[in-house]
């Protein structure tokens, strides 16, 4: 009867230190968790910072542009009407026209490349961090999963119960 309860005492000490391991395991999963979190809560902001302001300057100069784009044709309308009048000089405006919108074009290229690039980047960072978050709370989960099933083991084996029993109550879980 002595080492029964000696065997108990082991035993429930063994417990007691498991569940205090599971507690530090959490513990450290809540602090990692929080510094994810923080560092998902920077790469936001600065996505706030510096997307949110080239979109609104690259639409407001498409709204200023657009109106001289609109002139400029509506010019270019008014000039071939008089062709016959003014040829020379239509062929000077419609260059200058040319000019002006290919350089309108470049400039909205640069823009819209620019903007393609700081969405990518912060895409990549998001995409980064989730990965990362991801990857300090599954690896965590799956240690607790490991230690729990052992802890069953244990506890199947010290209680008696036959192996074959219990690896056929584990099934596909069986390593």
């Amino acid at each position: 009867m002595h080492q029964v309860s000696w065997i108990y005492v082991t035993f429930t000490a063994v417990t007691a230190a498991g569940v205090l391991l599971q507690a530090f395991v959490l513990l450290g999963m809540l602090f990692a968790l929080k510094s994810a979190l923080g560092r998902l809560d920077q790469v936001s902001k600065l996505a706030e910072e510096h997307v949110v302001p080239t979109l609104v300057s690259a639409r407001s100069m498409i709204e200023e542009i657009a109106p001289k784009i609109k002139t400029a044709v509506q010019n270019v309308v008014d000039a071939s009407q008089q062709v016959l009048e003014v040829s020379h000089k239509l062929k000077d405006q419609s260059a200058q026209v040319g000019e002006t919108l290919d350089d309108l074009l470049k400039k909205t290229e640069v823009q819209v490349e620019r903007v393609d690039e700081m969405v990518t980047g912060t895409l990549n960072t998001v995409a980064h961090a989730t990965a990362t978050l991801q990857h300090a709370v599954i690896t965590p989960v799956r240690q607790i999963g490991a230690l729990l099933n052992g802890l069953r083991a244990g506890l199947d084996v010290l209680r008696g119960r036959d192996r074959e029993a219990h690896a056929a109550a584990d099934g596909d879980h069986f390593v």
